[in-house]
């Protein structure tokens, strides 16, 4: 079959007119891809690249998460379609933080699920574990937070003193505390758990009361106050 680029298409079927014409939500995530690297390889259009690009990593996700290196060795990934698709998923990213950040500048929560929707564009694409303090008013809204610990969850890591340091500070009346799961699985560890313990155990002795703990991962959260972790 003879190679025809892009250009060289009815222009119907050119990505780029179909979505100027009929808007972004009708196209594949392979048209979208081809739109954002605008040309192919020798031999490829856009759009048999985007496919390849699909197709070697398997998902958007690990699209997102492959490195330079990795995309180099696909044939018509150069430093310019690199950056162009680096720079398409950082304004996805801050796209997710302004939507949670316009939901209220002192939010307040009613459940666990408006916890997790507000957090989870902050947990967004992070590769390690972060461990996060939310401390809450008399009226039960968050006025501050305060980065715990990053890295894998340990006791030494977030210590109760460390992290009650702040919410005393601060004359916090509550906290929340959210930390996320790269793995994608947010089920507690036995670390997790027993931290969470601790940290309710010393919220009721400096007179902070620990409201819950949320874990985030890909899509799905789970709650520890739920779960039967922190008492009351």
């Amino acid at each position: 079959m003879e190679y025809k680029s892009i250009k060289e298409w009815p222009e119907g079927e050119r990505p780029r007119e179909r979505l100027l014409r009929h808007g972004a939500a009708g196209l594949s995530t392979a048209q979208l891809l081809a739109i954002i690297l605008r040309t192919g390889g020798k031999g490829k259009s856009a759009l048999d690249l985007a496919r390849e690009l699909l197709l070697h990593f398997n998902s958007v996700r690990d699209l997102e998460d492959a490195s330079a290196a990795e995309f180099s060795k696909i044939k018509g990934m150069g430093d310019a379609k690199i950056a162009q698709l680096k720079a398409a998923f950082e304004l996805g990213r801050r796209l997710l933080q302004n939507e949670a950040d316009h939901l209220s500048e002192m939010p307040s929560f009613k459940n666990s699920r408006q916890v997790y929707d507000y957090y989870r564009p902050r947990f967004y694409g992070l590769k390690k574990e972060r461990f996060l303090c939310a401390m809450l008013n008399s009226k039960n809204r968050v006025f501050k937070e305060s980065v715990v610990s990053d890295g894998t969850l340990t006791s030494s890591l977030v210590h109760p003193r460390e992290v009650f340091r702040y919410a005393i500070k601060e004359a916090a009346a509550s906290v929340l505390f959210i930390h996320n799961h790269p793995s994608g699985d947010p089920t507690p560890s036995r670390d997790d758990i027993e931290i969470t313990e601790r940290l309710a155990a010393t919220g009721k002795i400096v007179g902070i009361n620990v409201l819950d703990h949320i874990i985030i991962s890909d899509g799905k959260y789970i709650s520890l106050m739920e779960k039967g972790h922190i008492n009351s």
